[in-house]
């Protein structure tokens, strides 16, 4: 199927908060979402984290089949944030449709729920939105084009204008759920990716994966990480993604979900000025799992202190000096 029509995605009502938004015809009770990898299907957070409180959350990857992951160990800590290689593990499309999505969309009532989606190849990601697209209680799917490309030596989707054009194109195609589209913060002009995106039938944009980096042991001579390399992610990656955000938001008119360093509801409001709708916890969230519950709070009283009325009236708000 390709495309959506009016009578799909009649218009939504208005927001019952001033945290509520809109994002691809779908209603967020806030804009607050657990990131991809931060809680995994759900279940593993539900005892420390209230999930019906937060606005969404992104699955863990999900691949056409089991992938074991990169070899241990495959997190350390680093100033500023942390390095993890956890290689995309996952249990593959049919244990995630049969065992982990009935569980989570039972158990966080309102809560939007984004599949994300890996492949190795163009062909699987529509694969696994094929797959998927049926069943209930899925609002959405996430491609991470960050991932390689194994027909073109390791070149992530992102990197290749036709690879992501063909990924979204087929995804497209495949699904009338909204499609986000998750860039990496690496990318040579972030903003021509996007647009790339948008023009192949992109619904959003997640900004941004986490960075390359490398942590050696000087003692051993060798990477400490398992893999050798690995993704940066926390606090120090929050201009990044900031910059990134407000940059996209700039070159195409897609919602845009932040993500990369959040804390506070400082910092998430700085993705929000920048021009984010919604905006995704992970690294932290990690660290203490009741950070994403205080940001929903401290959002709120904020908007009460500074009269406010809704929040998505400051999307894109930055004044940028001459």
């Amino acid at each position: 199927m390709s495309g959506r029509t009016a009578s799909e995605h009649p218009p939504p009502a208005a927001p019952p908060t001033p945290l509520g938004v809109h994002v691809a015809a779908l209603s967020f009770r806030n804009p607050i979402v657990l990131a991809a990898g931060t809680a995994a299907f759900g279940r593993e957070v539900a005892d420390v984290i209230a999930l019906e409180r937060l606005g969404g959350i992104v699955t863990k990857a999900v691949s056409l089949h089991p992938r074991a992951g990169a070899r241990e160990p495959r997190v350390t800590d680093v100033e500023g944030g942390m390095l993890n290689a956890v290689g995309l593990a996952n249990p593959g499309v049919e244990v995630v449709r049969r065992d982990e999505l009935p569980w989570l969309t039972s158990h966080a009532p309102g809560t939007r729920v984004i599949v994300n989606v890996v492949g190795d190849v163009v062909e699987d990601f529509a694969a696994v939105v094929q797959a998927l697209t049926g069943e209930s209680g899925i609002d959405a799917f996430e491609l991470n084009v960050s991932c390689p490309n194994v027909k073109s030596g390791g070149m992530e989707f992102g990197a290749d204008p036709e690879a992501l054009r063909r990924v979204v194109s087929l995804c497209r195609e495949a699904t009338a759920r909204p499609l986000f589209v998750k860039l990496s913060p690496a990318l040579a002009d972030i903003a021509a990716a996007a647009r790339v995106a948008a023009d192949a039938g992109a619904d959003a944009l997640t900004l941004v994966n986490t960075l390359p980096g490398l942590v050696i042991d000087v003692e051993q001579r060798r990477p400490v990480l398992g893999n050798g390399s690995g993704g940066l992610s926390g606090a120090g990656l929050l201009p990044v993604g900031v910059l990134a955000t407000w940059k996209v938001h700039r070159a195409v008119r897609l919602p845009i979900l932040g993500v990369g360093g959040v804390g506070s509801a400082s910092d998430a409001l700085q993705y929000v000025l920048a021009g984010a709708t919604l905006v995704g916890i992970g690294t932290a969230a990690l660290r203490d799992p009741r950070v994403p519950e205080r940001v929903v709070r401290d959002l709120e009283r904020w908007c009460r202190e500074h009269d406010v009325q809704e929040l998505s009236s400051l999307v894109g708000a930055l004044e940028w000096r001459a």
